[in-house]
């Protein structure tokens, strides 16, 4: 099969169009012809080793662990093990793999069936379904853990992302009013996804405006403590998703984080994304119901991996770039 591989660490074009072997088939497992994926900040980061801890995912000094990139997937299931149970040949499938995983970016995906992989929502392309796991549940996860609902007032920075996205359009499903904030040319995308206020960054700074959330969710790590403070009320949430990922930006967000949280300013939420096959239900019947979608800036074909890299690292993509296998 056809595969995106990179077997060294560095810039777009250390990834090559390589022909490898096709993934094997356990008896729990189900093999998944590949349509779409898609490329996300992880992708890149792990292929330029930044931060330099994820080379302790793929490779201490070269990518040996992992070797083809891509997390989210949709495709059709080709073949079957012996013990699977809840699908079969023919089955359309989207799904997401793990940081420590990965393989996506390839015409072949095994995965065992209880992984983090269903039925796509019938009312969504390939493409459009492969867009789904990495920022809805994201955003659904944090947006969980700050309690949002009925009647709060919630800003969504970095609304025109693949987090933000569905960031604002969970908030409002949850009953908030929602201020996204994102650039210019973004700004009625955002209010087409939901959002009862936008705001362009380019022009005005939301900590000025004198407004206070119960909830400042910070999709891109760009927000800044100090002014997402001054816009919060006392005890509400500061989400933090985004961030460079570096040792000194992690360890500062902790450090930060427990500050906020002892002082009483605010509620600091930050981690891991934690999401399994309930949070992939739960989005899936908000899609079939009309109520959230994905938005795809550019399709890329697998032959243009290099120039895809190329586009996600420069950091302006609106919300996802589809990988067409």
């Amino acid at each position: 099969m056809r595969a995106a591989v990179y077997s060294s660490y560095g810039p777009p074009e250390v990834v090559r169009i390589l022909e490898v072997e096709k993934p094997a088939l356990g008896q729990n497992d189900i093999l998944i012809r590949v349509h779409a994926t898609t490329l996300c900040p992880a992708d890149w980061r792990y292929r330029k080793a930044d931060p330099s801890l994820s080379r302790l995912f793929s490779g201490l000094f070269r990518p040996t662990k992992i070797r083809i990139l891509g997390m989210e997937f949709a495709g059709t299931v080709e073949a079957a093990g012996q013990s699977v149970t809840r699908f079969r040949t023919g089955d359309q499938v989207f799904g997401a793999m793990g940081f420590q995983k990965m393989g996506a970016h390839a015409e072949y995906l095994s995965v065992s069936e209880n992984s983090l992989v269903a039925v796509k929502p019938t009312n969504m392309t390939f493409e459009e379904a492969a867009g789904v796991l990495y920022g809805g549940l994201s955003a659904l996860h944090f947006l969980r853990k700050a309690e949002t609902r009925l009647g709060q007032r919630v800003l969504i920075y970095g609304a025109s992302g693949s987090v933000g996205i569905f960031a604002v359009q969970l908030a409002k499903h949850f009953g908030a009013h929602v201020t996204g904030v994102c650039s210019t040319k973004n700004l009625d995308l955002v209010k087409s996804l939901g959002a009862d206020e936008v705001i362009d960054y380019t022009k005005d700074d939301f900590s000025k405006s004198g407004r206070i959330y119960d909830i400042v969710l910070d999709s891109v790590g760009k927000s800044g403590y100090s002014r997402s403070l001054r816009s919060l009320k006392r005890g509400g949430c500061y989400v933090r998703v985004g961030g460079s990922g570096r040792l000194s930006s992690i360890v500062g967000s902790i450090l930060a984080g427990t500050w906020i949280s002892l002082t009483g300013a605010a509620r600091f939420i930050g981690g891991v994304t934690q999401g399994g096959r309930e949070a992939q239900a739960f989005l899936k019947d908000l899609i079939e119901a009309g109520k959230i979608r994905t938005v795809i800036d550019r399709c890329y074909s697998l032959d243009q991996i290099v120039e895809a890299h190329r586009y996600v690292e420069a950091g302006h993509k609106i919300g996802n770039v589809i990988i067409l296998v």
